[in-house]
C-alpha cells in the first residue's frame, strides 16, 4: 500500500512499496544461497494467462505499486519532464526521411511523417521520373496497439513480393506476412511464431525463416516455406543449446547462409540460392575457438577468421574449395589492428578496422592490390558501412557521426576518392555543432592500462570540478561503445552537463585482447576501469563525486550494479536500464532465454571457479548495508533478454538493505521488451523521465 505523508511546504511524499519476503533457498556447490524475492518471477504462461492466478496478481500489484510510487514521488518533476520531452521533439525534423539506398534496380528509404510514431517504408525505380511506392506503413499496423516492432521489409529478387515481420508484444516473437506488391494484398495467411529472420531464394517463391526454441527463445530451427504451400519444411535444427542462429545471403546473391554462433565459435552452412530445394552444406566445420564470417563475390569466397589470429585476418578461396586448407591470405593478422566487417564489390574490397580506439575504413583494389583509406578529420568519431547492396558500384556508402556531428550518410568513390554527403540528420531547435567540443582523454587503470574516454560539452565549459557529468559505458560482448551523436544529450549539455563514454575492457575499442580482458574470469576489469575513468574525470576537475552521474543499459546495467556496490561514494546518481544483475541465478538456469549460449561470455557457474567468481561481483548477490547513490532502475515486463524480475528483485533488495535515504525508483514498462517503448516519441518520453530524475536529485 502507498500511504501519503505530509511534508513541509506543498510537496507530499509516499512510503515506498515493501516487497514480501518469501525466502527461497538455492543449493549450489555445497552452499545455500537464499533469495527473498524469487517469488517475483512469473512464467510466460502466467504472464499470458487470460485471467491471472493469485500469485500473478500479487506480482502485478507489486509492479503497479512501484510504478505508482515513482510517479507520486517524481510528480514535482512533471513540468521538467514535459519541457525535456518537448525539447527533444522540437529537435526532430517533423518529416524525417532517410537517404535512399540502391538495391536491385530500386531506391529504398523510410520516412517518419509529422506527429507519427513509426516509419513508412518506400521505394521507387532507380531512374528519373519514377513514382514513389509505399511498401509498408507501420503506423497502420500499430493502430490500437501499445507496442509494435517491425524490421525492414525484405523484397523478393524479382521485386514483386515483400515479406515483413511484426511483433506486437516485445518478446521478439514475430509473425511473417507476405504481400503482392502489384496489388498490395496479402498472398496468404501469416507464418506465426518465428524469430523474424528471413531470406528469399532466387526463385522469388521460396522463403527461409528461423524459429525460436520454446523457453530459451534462441533461434534454433530453419524452415523452408513456399508461397501458396501450407506445409513448411524443416531444413536445419541447431541441437547444441549453446549456439544461436541467423540467416543471410551473400553479396553475390548466389548463396543463402545459416550461421550458428556462440561467443567463441561459429559455423556457416551454404545453399545455392538458385536451388532452394537443395541441402545446406557446411562451409567449414565448427571448431572450438574458431570464429569466421564469409561472403562471396564472383567466383571467390572471402573469410574473416581468427585462426591463429587474435585480431582476425582475411582469407580467400576460389570456386567450391571451401576447406580451410585451401584458404589463402588477403590481409594478415596485426597485433595493433582489429579487422572487423568487410564489404565486397566487383572491383574493390572495403574493410572496417579498429585501431587505437577509433574506426578506420580501408579500400583494397582487387585488381592491382593498391590500398587507400577513407579520411576522417575529427579527434573522436565513429564510422560504419551502410547499405552497400550494389556490388558493381564504385561508391562505398558509410555512416559517419561524432559526439558533435549528427548522423550522416556519405559515399566514397573508390576510383576518384571523392566524398559526397548524401544526408546529415537535421537537428532543429537552434542546434549548431560548433557550439560543442569533444575530446579524447586517457585514464590509467589500477593495473597501469590506459583506458580511453570520449567526452563532449558545450563550449565555455568550466573545468573547475563543479560541473555535472554523465558517464556511460556498456563494456561487454566485444561491443564497442561508439562515440556517436546523441540528440537527447543536448538537453543536458545545454544545462551545463558534460557527457562522457568510458571505453572499458569488455568492448573491442582497443582490439580483441581488450575484449578478452573484460570477460569470464577477467570481468572485474570492466567495473574497475569504469571507476578509474570516474576518478580520472574527478581528478582532472571535469566533475566531482557530488556532481558525477552514471548510466548503462543491459550488460551496461550490470556494470551500474557492480559500481554501485563497489564504490558508491564516487557517484551522485545512477540510471540502470534493464540491468542484468542477477547473473548467478540466470546463468544457472538453462530454461531462461540467452543463458546457454552466453556461458563463454560470463562463465558457467555450474563450475566452481566461475560460480565463485561470478558471485563475487553479482550486483544482486552483493547488495549490502551501505549508502548507495540516488538510483532509477528500469525494466520491461516482456523483456526476452533481461527478464523483468532481475531489476525488480534488485530494487526490492536494495530498498530493504541500504542504509541511506537517497531516492530509489523503479520504472517497469508493462508493454515493452528489451528495447523499451517502440514508438519514437514514447522513447523520448522515457529519456525525458531519466534526465528529469538526474536533474532533480538533491
Amino acid at each position: 500500500m502507498l500511504a501519503a505523508v505530509s511534508m513541509c511546504g506543498c510537496r507530499q511524499t509516499v512510503e515506498p512499496p515493501v516487497a514480501k519476503v518469501i525466502p527461497y533457498t538455492f543449493s549450489e556447490r555445497g552452499k545455500a544461497r537464499v533469495d527473498n524475492y524469487q517469488w517475483i518471477r512469473l512464467s510466460d504462461a502466467q504472464k499470458t494467462a487470460a485471467v491471472p492466478d493469485a500469485h500473478t496478481q500479487d506480482v502485478l500489484n507489486y509492479l503497479h505499486a512501484e510504478n505508482a510510487y515513482r510517479e507520486a514521488e517524481t510528480a514535482h518533476t512533471d513540468n521538467l519532464r514535459t519541457q525535456l520531452f518537448e525539447e527533444m521533439k522540437a529537435r526532430t525534423e517533423p518529416h524525417e526521411t532517410s537517404a535512399p539506398a540502391p538495391s536491385n534496380g530500386y531506391l529504398y528509404w523510410q520516412t517518419f511523417e509529422e506527429g507519427k510514431e513509426y516509419p513508412v517504408y518506400y521505394r521507387r525505380r532507380d531512374r528519373e521520373g519514377a513514382a514513389d511506392e509505399v511498401l509498408l506503413d507501420v503506423n497502420m499496423l500499430a493502430e490500437g496497439r501499445a507496442y509494435c516492432q517491425t524490421g525492414r521489409p525484405v523484397i523478393s529478387p524479382d521485386n514483386s513480393r515483400m515479406a515483413y515481420a511484426v511483433d506486437f508484444v516485445g518478446r521478439r516473437n514475430y509473425a511473417i506476412h507476405f504481400v503482392d506488391l502489384a496489388t498490395g494484398n496479402l498472398l496468404e495467411a501469416p507464418v506465426a511464431d518465428t524469430a523474424g529472420d528471413m531470406v528469399w531464394a532466387n526463385d522469388s517463391k521460396t522463403v527461409f525463416y528461423t524459429t525460436k526454441e520454446p523457453g530459451r527463445l534462441r533461434n534454433y530451427r530453419v524452415y523452408r516455406h513456399k508461397i501458396g504451400d501450407a506445409d513448411n519444411t524443416l531444413c536445419y535444427e541447431e541441437s547444441d543449446p549453446t549456439f544461436n542462429m541467423q540467416l543471410g545471403k551473400t553479396q553475390s546473391k548466389k548463396y543463402i547462409t545459416i550461421t550458428s554462433r556462440q561467443t567463441l565459435t561459429n559455423e556457416t552452412q551454404i545453399l545455392d540460392a538458385d536451388r532452394p530445394d537443395g541441402t545446406f552444406v557446411t562451409f567449414s566445420p565448427r571448431a572450438h575457438g574458431h570464429l569466421y564470417d564469409i561472403d562471396h563475390i564472383g567466383r571467390s569466397f572471402y573469410i574473416r577468421s581468427n585462426r591463429n589470429a587474435l585480431n582476425f585476418k582475411l582469407m580467400k578461396t576460389t570456386g567450391d574449395a571451401t576447406a580451410e586448407t585451401r584458404w589463402t591470405e588477403v590481409i594478415p593478422h596485426r597485433t595493433d589492428v582489429l579487422l572487423g566487417s568487410f564489404v565486397l564489390f566487383d572491383e574493390h574490397l572495403a574493410v572496417a578496422e579498429q585501431k587505437n580506439g577509433l574506426p578506420h575504413i580501408r579500400i583494397v583494389d582487387l585488381k592491382d592490390g593498391s590500398e587507400q583509406s577513407v579520411p576522417f578529420a575529427e579527434e573522436v568519431y565513429t564510422a560504419s558501412f551502410a547499405g552497400n547492396d550494389v556490388p558493381e558500384s564504385d561508391e562505398l556508402r558509410y555512416n559517419y557521426s561524432s559526439l558533435t556531428t549528427p548522423n550522416s550518410v556519405c559515399t566514397y568513390n573508390m576510383r576518384t576518392k571523392k566524398i559526397t554527403l548524401l544526408k546529415e540528420t537535421t537537428v532543429l531547435g537552434g542546434f549548431d555543432k560548433h557550439n560543442y567540443e569533444s575530446r579524447r582523454l586517457w585514464a590509467t587503470a589500477g593495473d597501469g592500462t590506459q583506458v580511453p574516454i570520449s567526452i563532449v560539452y558545450r563550449k565555455g565549459f568550466r573545468q573547475d570540478g563543479g560541473a555535472r557529468l554523465l558517464l556511460y559505458s556498456y563494456g561487454a560482448y566485444g561491443t564497442s561503445s561508439a562515440p556517436s551523436f546523441n540528440p537527447y544529450i543536448l538537453s543536458l549539455l545545454d544545462r551545463g552537463f558534460a557527457y562522457a563514454i568510458a571505453h572499458t575492457r569488455g568492448g573491442s575499442e582497443m582490439g580483441r585482447e581488450w575484449y578478452e580482458n573484460g570477460k569470464l574470469l577477467k570481468k572485474i576489469n570492466t567495473f574497475t576501469d569504469f571507476n578509474d575513468c570516474a576518478r580520472h574525470l574527478i581528478r582532472e576537475k571535469y566533475t566531482s563525486p557530488s556532481t558525477l552521474y552514471a548510466t548503462g543499459r543491459s550488460a551496461g546495467g550490470l556494470l551500474m550494479g557492480a559500481i554501485a556496490n563497489m564504490e558508491p561514494q564516487l557517484y551522485k546518481a545512477i540510471v540502470a536500464g534493464v540491468p542484468f544483475v542477477d547473473i548467478v541465478s540466470t546463468m544457472l538456469d538453462e530454461t531462461i532465454p540467452l543463458t546457454t549460449f552466453e556461458w563463454d561470455e560470463w562463465g558457467n557457474p555450474a563450475e566452481k571457479t566461475y560460480y565463485d567468481y561470478m558471485l563475487s561481483y553479482s550486483p544482486y548477490d552483493r547488495v549490502k548495508a551501505q549508502h548507495y547513490p540516488h538510483m532509477l532502475v528500469t525494466a520491461s515486463f516482456w523483456d526476452s533478454q533481461v527478464q523483468y524480475w532481475e531489476p525488480v528483485k534488485w530494487v526490492a533488495k536494495l530498498r530493504a538493505t541500504k542504509t541511506d535515504r537517497n531516492k530509489l525508483y523503479l520504472y517497469c514498462n508493462m508493454n515493452a521488451g528489451h528495447g523499451g517503448a517502440s514508438g519514437r516519441f514514447e522513447q523520448m518520453k522515457t529519456r525525458a523521465m531519466e534526465y528529469a530524475f538526474l536533474l532533480s536529485v538533491e
